[in-house]
């Protein structure tokens, strides 16, 4: 199958006028074109917003059959996956939001950002959606020209939007208190460089390990294991930036593998390869 990209990403670091790095926001705006035959889209850390930008595309999707026009609309939370067939070539605006944007904005709706998820929706309209992700197509194609403030408006405003209208069912019960969640994403944190296990996870959660997999989801919106591998390559990223080691020694230092293994996950996760990331930062 043949599938082509154009993205700006803001998420991750940037460097202010002043040399001195700030976070991004958490957004990443992506222009998908597609032959036709089997689509998939990978479990990913960020929230996912597809919207169909092209002409009509047929398909189906476990024997279900779809005609998707200009402006359906696909919702795909974090840590979900989805595949179907479709038989037209097709374009989509694909919108990432990452966790801590959707946190920041509902702190900002005095809502509790330790619950702050989505619900999975398959074609629907939305004209504040769509407005937005049309908007953030437009910077993209004119080299975003409205820069980080202009984007960061428009994707606090698209977060908003989804808390309000598409959060995850409140019924799914509560998550880790507090001081579960720190002791567990501190034991992480120290412990990247090594093999971390579930079991051993539980454990300082005080906890039982089918039990941390439920509680932990519904604390972060991620899976365990998918937030370990955001949080190595973030890890990874920052010593690339930094400088003085190989791409092998900081793949073991983030606690992959193999430098292949890096590889793959930061592509996954930031859309960019190790040695862009050290290109990037020179």
């Amino acid at each position: 199958m043949d599938r082509q990209k154009q993205a700006v990403d803001f998420s991750g670091t940037f460097t202010s006028p002043g040399g001195v790095p700030r976070p991004r926001i958490g957004l990443r705006v992506d222009l998908q074109t597609a032959a036709p035959g089997l689509m998939t889209l990978e479990s990913l850390p960020d929230h996912r917003l597809k919207v169909h930008a092209g002409p009509p595309v047929r398909g189906a999707c476990h024997l279900h059959r779809f005609v998707y026009t200009h402006g359906d609309v696909d919702l795909i939370p974090a840590g979900a996956s989805d595949s179907w067939e479709h038989e037209d070539a097709s374009a989509a605006v694909v919108v990432r939001l990452s966790p801590s944007l959707l946190r920041r904005a509902a702190e900002d709706m005095g809502l509790d950002p330790d619950r702050a998820g989505l619900e999975p929706r398959h074609q629907f309209r939305d004209p504040q959606i769509e407005h937005i992700a049309w908007a953030l197509e437009a910077d993209r194609r004119a080299g975003h020209p409205g820069g980080l403030l202009y984007a960061e408006s428009l994707g606090l405003a698209l977060s908003v939007h989804l808390l309000g209208h598409y959060p995850a069912p409140l019924g799914h019960g509560r998550g880790l208190s507090k001081p579960q969640l720190r002791r567990v994403t501190e034991y992480i944190e120290d412990h990247l460089d090594q093999n971390l296990s579930l079991a051993r996870l539980a454990v300082v959660a005080g906890v039982s390990a089918s039990h941390l997999k439920t509680l932990f989801k519904r604390s972060t919106g991620l899976p365990v294991h998918e937030y370990v591998v955001q949080r190595r390559v973030e890890r990874a990223r920052t010593l690339l930036q930094r400088g003085g080691l190989s791409v092998g020694e900081v793949a073991l230092e983030a606690g992959f593998s193999h430098q292949s293994h890096l590889a793959r996950c930061m592509r996954r996760v930031l859309g960019v390869t190790p040695t862009e990331v050290v290109r990037g930062s020179r």
